[in-house]
């Protein structure tokens, strides 16, 4: 059963996920977290950073790795061929009947009209993430990483990879600055 919940998870993903990668994390994000609960936010924001730090597409990366996470090297093959089906299928599809209909304007229209979607998908998957550093950094640290990130992206021209890359390492190099009397109520010593 787990096997068909994966394969129908990110087959969902892949026929829905028109755009790429950007529209993809939403409906990844919606499949394993809201739905299935195979991971919850922290886990999937950490799997969408690493993700984004490795090159090829985020899609079949995450597909790969929560596939491998969920029922092993079979969950991973299955996942994975699952997000790739839906694009080998329709690029066959589109490619053969969409090359004479490719210059209408209602097919121009559909193309743009995704755009804005995906941008609210994305969004609304940011302001998720942002509440939910807000209850971890606090707000003020919150916000300083958003400033900081917009300045280093739009105004230094840093590559995203590499500050999720810088982020990514400082999160492992941190100490663990949690009190001890609460690591040892955490493990259930008194």
């Amino acid at each position: 059963m787990k096997q068909l919940d994966l394969f129908l998870a990110f087959f969902r993903v892949g026929m829905l996920g028109y755009g790429g990668g950007p529209s993809s994390i939403p409906l990844v994000h919606k499949e394993v977290v809201e739905k299935y609960k195979w991971m919850n936010d922290d886990e999937f924001a950490d799997v969408l950073a690493l993700g984004n730090t490795l090159p090829g597409p985020i899609a079949t990366k995450m597909a790969g790795y929560i596939g491998y996470r969920v029922a092993g090297f079979t969950g991973m093959v299955n996942a994975t061929a699952a997000t790739i089906i839906p694009t080998i299928l329709l690029m066959i599809v589109l490619l053969t009947s969409l090359s004479s209909f490719k210059d209408l304007p209602w097919v121009a229209g559909m193309t743009k009209a995704v755009v804005p979607v995906v941008g609210v998908m994305l969004a609304t998957l940011t302001w998720d993430f942002f509440k939910k550093s807000n209850e971890t950094l606090g707000k003020v640290n919150a916000g300083l990483m958003v400033v900081g990130g917009l300045i280093l992206m739009e105004v230094l021209n840093v590559h995203p990879a590499i500050l999720i890359l810088v982020l990514l390492i400082l999160a492992i190099a941190k100490k663990d600055t949690t009190p001890k009397v609460e690591k040892k109520i955490e493990r259930g010593v008194g």
